[in-house]
């Protein structure tokens, strides 16, 4: 399961896909009691879990004192991009430590050295069990991947903030721009799903910076922001849906047009994941949007996503078809549930008591593939009965997608299994043609996933193990297209 990395549209409720996933949040708190002279242990512990396939991934544990004087402590997933995953229970006593995070049914349990660098333990998840040895670390560790650009750039970067106003907020970016002469063709990069920075931040990976490094070196000026209510961006998140983003992406363009050094004639977006969905409502919205590429956009509605996306996940990480089967069945019942009872409280009840009542009657075997915890299940009510849930689930792309009259480039992964491409980019096609649009362009490429890695199966569980942020082949292919519409007659 992945939990709000702004990749993945939703939240399998029995399938489990990675190791550790859990929404960021505060650490948790303990009593004195449980906790023996505390300041053996504050700071940072790091062990790595050894996976199947020989892959690795990190665990990083925070311990500190809160400013109520009691011992805290919270968890990071490095390779992962999570961090702050609350430990709900932290015991220490004659060099034992126990760290239990119920969000995740993770359980760490070690002995400390009589040197006082490491603890010897385990990490027990679900029903898995990995040996691991925490060992004292000064500071986090920097994650950079081999793509990450490095300073010097060959171009100039600079923080700017703008106005949504018919929001009332304030949205904050990094804007690139090459230092030829301008005006330059722009791009503003729309983020996929769930509370995302202007880089897409997710397992360890920046597809943003690396894809606005390729394009600006290319004499494209790009603009990436912060989603609202993260990085420097105000705003609530929790009560937007999709058009609500739609609004903030043209006030983005409106930015880009007040700039001198942007020919407000070339102002195009590029939207992964729900991006696709955002684009293409703020082009129809803004006749200033002169192009758009759409990367791994949806074509269908969201709940055939979600429903097709659970079965593919399911079945790359080998979950057996009965238990993908009951998930299918309940995601099904869940869904006709908030389509049809409009009042949150009364939806979330019926919804409580359908994933309890599957939960009661899963085997031994099966409940090691779900990742439900009591400690968790309110947080995925919620998310479930929000607003942003309930306008995805029924919002069908084609009908806006019909409207779009500027060029668009589809593209997509032949191996996402999140936004599967087959039936996806069909659909964008269809309606793109049955709505006369002359200009676009629709591609499937070959062996990469959802983030346009290069990827052996598509699963989610890989994209943190993949070295590669972004497929250059892919990152051409955008870059030749936007150039192309974008020239200038001489």
């Amino acid at each position: 399961m992945k939990r709000k990395t702004g990749i993945c549209f939703f939240l399998l409720i029995v399938v489990i896909t990675v190791i550790v996933s859990g929404c960021t949040s505060g650490p948790g708190s303990n009593s004195e009691e449980e906790v023996e002279n505390i300041e053996e242990i504050e700071g940072l512990w790091m062990g790595s879990l050894e996976l199947q396939g020989g892959q690795e991934l990190r665990i990083l544990f925070n311990i500190s004192t809160g400013t109520d004087g009691l011992p805290t402590a919270s968890m990071d997933s490095p390779d992962q991009g999570v961090s702050g995953i609350p430990v709900e229970k932290l015991s220490y006593k004659d060099g034992n430590l126990r760290l239990e995070v119920t969000s995740i049914r993770g359980v760490f349990e070690g002995v400390l050295k009589e040197d006082g660098t490491a603890f010897e333990g385990e990490w027990k998840q679900s029903e898995h069990v990995f040996p691991v040895v925490l060992t004292r670390i000064d500071e986090k560790p920097e994650i950079r991947r081999e793509q990450d650009p490095v300073k010097p750039y060959p171009y100039d970067d600079e923080e700017v903030v703008y106005e949504n106003k018919e929001a009332g907020i304030k949205l904050a970016g990094t804007l690139t721009t090459p230092r030829s002469e301008g005006p330059f063709p722009a791009v503003l990069l729309i983020t996929g799903s769930g509370k995302q920075d202007r880089n897409e931040e997710v397992f360890g990976h920046r597809p943003f910076l690396v894809l606005s490094d390729y394009l600006t070196r290319q004499g494209i000026a790009v603009l990436r922001v912060d989603d609202r209510g993260v990085g420097g961006s105000t705003g609530n998140f929790s009560n937007v849906t999709t058009e609500d983003f739609a609004e903030d992406a043209v006030a983005g363009v409106e930015y880009l047009k007040s700039r001198e050094d942007i020919d407000p004639e070339r102002i195009g977006l590029i939207g992964h994941s729900e991006g696709g969905l955002i684009a293409p409502i703020a082009a129809v919205r803004s006749p200033d949007v002169a192009f758009i590429v759409l990367m791994a956009g949806p074509g269908v509605t969201g709940e055939e996503i979600i429903l097709a996306q659970s079965r593919l996940v399911a079945e790359a990480d080998g979950v057996p078809d009965e238990t993908s089967a009951k998930n299918d069945a309940l995601l099904k019942d869940i869904f006709s549930v908030l389509k049809t009872e409009e009042n949150d409280t009364i939806a979330g009840e019926e919804i409580r008591g359908l994933i309890t009542d599957m939960v009661e009657n899963l085997s031994e075997e099966e409940k090691q593939y779900s990742s439900y915890t009591e400690e968790s299940l309110d947080t995925e009510i919620k998310l479930l009965v929000s607003p942003w849930t309930r306008y995805f689930l029924t919002y069908d792309p084609k009908t806006t997608l019909m409207e779009v009259e500027c060029p668009v480039l589809a593209i997509n992964g032949e191996k996402d299994l999140q936004v599967p491409p087959e039936e996806n980019l069909a659909a964008i096609e269809e309606a793109l043609e049955a709505g006369g649009n002359e200009d676009y362009t629709v591609k499937e490429l070959p062996g990469l996933n959802h983030l346009f890695q290069t990827a052996e199966t598509g699963s989610p569980s890989e994209y943190a193990a993949i070295e590669e942020t972004m497929s250059p082949d892919a990152m051409e292919l955008i870059g030749n297209w936007i150039l192309e519409h974008t020239r200038v007659e001489e």
